[in-house]
């Protein structure tokens, strides 16, 4: 557990925990004094069904410069956004493989080149399965079979 220092001092009070990963703090009037009720929602996380999830968490950590949680097992793991800022990503185990092309996907951004990235990846775990050389887009394959795009 992250220990949050000062969050009581603006107001704040610890709601509940959900699982062992985190502590939601809720205040009155948000943190600081302002009204947050009619703030706009944010992706906190974007969950991945997958057979393991433990499989599939240490790719996305390693693809993303993150870290698996210490308490993830093949039922559910827990990559926690490392500074990219972007969204925590979770996996969680269920009965079925997966069926049909993904609804939506991570689009990654190739610190070099793509090719680079690609070769980085495909050492990890992942295939590619598309190149689109037109728009410099190459579509992969993660463990699980998700697909994600690698571009420029």
């Amino acid at each position: 557990m992250v220990e949050v220092v000062g969050v009581p001092a603006l107001g704040a009070r610890w709601a509940h925990a959900l699982g062992h990963f985190w502590t939601v703090a809720v205040g009155d009037a948000g943190l600081g004094g302002r009204d947050t009720r009619g703030m706009a929602a944010y992706v906190k996380s974007v969950t991945f069904d997958c057979v393991d999830a433990l499989v599939v968490a240490r790719f996305w950590a390693a693809a993303l410069g993150g870290e698996v949680d210490e308490g993830a097992t093949a039922a559910k793991a827990f990559v926690e956004a490392p500074g990219w800022g972007g969204p925590n990503v979770w996996f969680q185990r269920v009965p079925e493989s997966k069926v049909a092309k993904n609804r939506m996907h991570f689009d990654l951004r190739a610190p070099r080149t793509v090719e680079e990235e690609v070769a980085r990846l495909v050492a990890l775990g992942a295939t590619v399965f598309a190149v689109h050389d037109e728009s410099g887009i190459t579509v992969m394959l993660d463990p699980a079979g998700n697909e994600f795009c690698v571009e420029l």
